[in-house]
């Protein structure tokens, strides 16, 4: 049994290490902040906050018209650079995370313009990944939100479905979030299986570990993590 629990204990170690996700968002009125903030108290994430280069705006001025005006030009002209607000550099390489997971506020049925940008500039690096969206707006739904995702990141692998809190949810935010990463199956999207030799017949998973095949008994991970399900919806086996 000791055998057994070490050499799981090695594989979740090693399926969750490897796995890196990136939180990136835009938040105006704190509302994507917040909910970010709590995001990142239940998932290990790095943290990217989208920033406007231009400094002082007030966003919320005259019925909110700098956005109106902003979504307006990306919307008559989606694949001229030009059309989207310049933003403040990013350091930090999408490439390198296997999961990104994307805070947005809705203006005006559409993802917040400078979100947009960092998109506009970044899709490309995010093909096949695993990509998470959160959105918050007042009341609007958020298919235009999706939409824009999906434009800018044509080959990313989204999680489904995304996650909508609406504002006045934001003190809520925790058990939203604690329900959305089990809907989607967050924790198996961040594991990496391919790290360790692997065969596979119709109705198990088997692991050589250091030259420990498994055998004989049947062991879940489900029993070991909360959230962490049994991979492609098979069980693993260890030997004693």
């Amino acid at each position: 049994m000791k055998k057994i629990l070490l050499v799981l204990s090695f594989v979740l170690m090693t399926m969750t290490v490897r796995a890196k996700t990136l939180v990136v968002y835009y938040s105006y009125t704190n509302n994507v902040h917040d909910i970010v903030t709590e995001l990142t108290r239940q998932i290990a994430a790095d943290v990217v906050r989208i920033e406007p280069a231009e400094k002082g705006l007030d966003y919320a001025a005259n019925n909110y018209a700098i956005g109106s005006a902003q979504i307006s030009a990306i919307r008559n002209n989606p694949n001229d650079a030009s059309s989207y607000p310049a933003i403040d550099p990013v350091d930090v390489d999408p490439a390198d995370y296997d999961c990104i997971i994307i805070g947005a506020p809705l203006w005006w049925s559409n993802m917040a313009a400078p979100l947009q940008t960092y998109l506009f500039q970044n899709g490309s690096k995010m093909a096949g990944k695993k990509i998470g969206l959160i959105v918050s707006s007042a009341s609007s739904g958020i298919s235009g939100v999706e939409n824009d995702a999906k434009r800018l990141i044509p080959d990313g692998d989204f999680l489904t479905p995304s996650l909508w809190i609406r504002s006045s949810q934001t003190s809520n935010a925790s058990s939203m979030i604690e329900s959305w990463l089990e809907l989607t199956g967050y924790d198996i999207t961040t594991v990496a299986p391919n790290i360790l030799d692997e065969s596979n017949n119709t109705n198990q998973t088997v692991f050589t570990i250091d030259g420990v095949v498994a055998g004989n008994d049947a062991y879940s991970l489900e029993t070991l993590k909360r959230g962490l399900y049994v991979i492609g919806g098979k069980k693993i086996y260890v030997s004693k």
